[in-house]
């Protein structure tokens, strides 16, 4: 059962090119954000399609696949954990951020 600990798959498309870092060390960080959709019936039989955004992080070769092959719309298929941090900005205020730290990455579509 421990591998079902913190454990997050996601299908969705990119809401914008990937944003890549290009750190000191020689490695590379892709941050992106991928939408899901669900579609339901409300309580009058109204269809609704409710959108998440969910902010993903990914570190090295994944990265390097990222910057190569991925843009605004593309299909993925993402496997990872959930990541919780926050920061302070310029004037001190304490920000929270959740996270998608993605291990595995499979492209979809075309």
């Amino acid at each position: 059962m421990n591998a079902l600990r913190n454990k997050v798959q996601l299908i969705g498309h990119l809401g914008q090119d990937p944003e890549i870092v290009n750190l000191e060390s020689g490695s590379k960080l892709a941050k992106f954000s991928i939408a899901t959709n669900e579609t339901y019936r409300n309580a009058k039989g109204e269809k609704i399609e409710d959108t998440q955004w969910h902010n993903v992080v990914a570190w090295g070769k994944t990265a390097e696949i990222i910057e190569n092959y991925l843009a605004k719309g593309k299909e993925v298929a993402v496997e990872g954990k959930l990541i919780h941090r926050s920061y302070e900005t310029k004037e001190g205020e304490k920000r929270y951020v959740t996270e998608v730290k993605c291990n595995e990455l499979l492209m979809l579509g075309k």
